[in-house]
């Protein structure tokens, strides 16, 4: 059952001790956004920020192009994400303690991108390719997470699951914005 919202939530402050918490992989923060319907917009904010990261990162390759365009697939890879995760979490591998509904699996995955900010020091070279490489990795452990708290999962193996069956869809977003504007020159 997901634990209620703490005060301190709201704002600039509320939302950089959760985007902290969440990328410490800290469970009872998947548990406070999951139960937090007025989390929505913060999610959506962690996901943009973590684009616009990726924009700043592959500035020098992608230019003023690429700040519009990674938080434009980033948002789009989250949501369909978010839509099979619920799809798959509730639908095929639900539990009997599985009760979620597609805000929930949007706020904890949205949420579950805080470690993609870090891109943005994917502007120092010989950084890039090993930055965006763990970045990608952490993200895809907080969704572990998130998706384990969000469908109340006791099993960390069945919510890696779920995830394996959206990650593609995050990946192919990934590869498909730095295919296209860099980090690295075509």
């Amino acid at each position: 059952m997901a634990a209620p919202a703490t005060e301190g939530t709201t704002g600039r402050r509320g939302l950089l001790r959760r985007m902290l918490h969440a990328a410490l992989l800290r469970a009872d923060l998947y548990e406070e956004v999951e139960a937090d319907r007025a989390a929505n917009p913060q999610a959506l904010a962690v996901v943009v920020l973590a684009g616009l990261a990726t924009g700043v990162g592959a500035l020098e390759n992608s230019g003023p192009v690429g700040l519009a365009w990674h938080p434009a697939v980033d948002v789009v890879g989250w949501y369909a994400w978010a839509w099979v995760s619920f799809q798959v979490g509730t639908r095929l591998l639900p539990t009997p303690e599985t009760r979620a509904d597609h805000g929930e699996l949007l706020r904890t995955l949205g949420f579950a991108c805080a470690p993609g900010l870090l891109r943005a020091f994917a502007l120092i070279d010989p950084l890039a390719f090993a930055l965006f490489t763990v970045c990608s990795l952490w993200t895809a452990a907080a969704m572990v997470v998130a998706v384990r708290q969000a469908l109340d999962y006791r099993s960390t193996a069945r919510a890696a699951l779920v995830c394996a069956c959206g990650f593609p869809i995050y990946a192919f977003a990934q590869l498909l914005s730095v295919l296209t504007l860099g980090p690295w020159p075509l």
